[in-house]
Parts: structure tokens; C-alpha cells; sequence
């Protein structure tokens, strides 16, 4: 995973942060802060029993097990009541400790259904949001993304507190995020994503 983070980082001209250890998922992290309050993460599995039982964890190791690449993206909520209600289950707790040895924390929902349909994201609900990694910003700015799949679809999994208002992928108003959505491409899910960086635009 350090590989993949140094490889990533210098093609977009930033260093990733170690984000530390997922406990209740068996994975850990890299972070690299976006403008916006947007951030990649590079995750991986560990060799620990949560890995194998958590959704996340499973997630994770299935999509290493395909030679890596995108898992899928994340939606910020301020309340995570109605996607409960909505999707009929209670968010579950998240946390991972900082190298440094502060804690986040966070509510999340939804990996079951990315496991299903890949191009569905899921929702986290954050209690610790001085700690939100997005908060460090950068120079880098997310422009494009790129999804196989129906975003009727996808639409419709948002549910109608969302759908209106929010980008498939910030949770906010979609101002400076263009998504292509890509009708026909096997399996659907995330493709790409277009960035511009100090060194130009940069697509992986």
C-alpha cells in the first residue's frame, strides 16, 4: 500500500499522510487532502480476523484480490437518520487512530450495497469533523469523474433528500465536479478521475 501512495503521490505531485488503522475493519490507510474538503484514501487489508468478517474489510481485499484499483466513493451526511430508514439498517461505527495518536470517529452505511452494485456509493456520517481528513486542503483539485453504470440508478439509491441537491460523490452542490457517466463498460463503478495538479491535469 506505501508503494501504491508514493506512486499515486508523485503523479499528482503530493505526498499522501499515513492515516493510520482501522480497528473495527481490519484495513488502514492513506490520506491525501484535496481542495474542497475532499480527499483520496489508499486502503488495504490487513492479516487481522476484522478483515475477513466487516463488510469494509471484505471490500477492500476483494478489490485487491482484482489486481487493486477504485473501490468507490463516499457521500458526507449530516444526518445519517433517513438513510437508515431509507435502506432499512443502522449505520455502524467507524474510528481510526492517527500515527499521532488522536482518534476519529465516524458513523457509516452502506458497503453492503457497494459490494452488491459497485457505481452505489455509501454514506459516513462524521463525529469527529476537526479531524475530517479533507480539512488539511492542497493544490490539487478532483474535476472529473468517471462511472460505468445508470445514474438513474444511482439517483434513486440516494433517495429524495439527496438527490436533488447533492454530487454523487461531495455530498454538496455539484459546482466544479463533471461526471461521465459511461453506459456501457462491463461491470459498473468507478472508472477514473481527472485532476488538476500543480503540474497540469493528471487522469487515473
Amino acid at each position: 500500500m506505501a508503494q501504491t501512495a508514493k506512486q499515486l503521490g508523485e503523479l499528482l505531485g503530493q505526498e499522501f499522510v499515513d492515516g493510520g488503522v482501522h480497528p473495527r475493519f481490519g484495513t488502514r490507510n492513506f490520506i491525501l487532502p484535496m481542495r474542497g474538503g475532499l480527499y483520496l484514501e489508499v486502503v488495504e487489508a490487513l492479516e487481522h480476523p476484522a478483515s475477513d468478517k466487516a463488510p469494509f474489510g471484505q471490500a477492500v481485499k476483494a478489490r485487491s484480490a482484482l489486481g487493486g484499483g477504485w473501490i468507490g466513493f463516499v457521500i458526507g451526511v449530516d444526518d445519517m437518520t433517513p438513510i437508515e430508514e431509507r435502506l432499512g439498517r443502522k449505520a455502524v461505527p467507524g474510528n481510526r487512530h492517527l500515527p499521532d495518536g488522536r482518534e476519529l470517529h465516524w458513523q457509516q452505511i452502506g458497503i453492503n450495497g457497494l459490494i452488491a452494485d459497485p457505481q452505489l456509493p455509501y454514506f459516513i456520517k462524521w463525529e469527529t469533523p476537526d479531524l475530517h481528513p479533507g480539512n488539511a486542503g492542497s493544490d490539487i483539485t478532483l474535476t472529473d469523474l468517471e462511472i460505468s453504470g445508470d445514474p438513474e440508478r444511482v439517483k434513486d439509491y440516494l433517495g429524495d433528500e439527496l438527490k436533488e441537491r447533492v454530487d454523487p460523490w461531495t455530498g454538496k452542490p455539484a459546482e466544479n465536479v463533471h461526471i461521465d457517466w459511461v453506459a456501457e463498460h462491463g461491470t459498473p463503478g468507478l472508472l477514473a478521475a481527472k485532476f488538476v495538479t500543480p503540474r497540469g491535469e493528471v487522469r487515473i
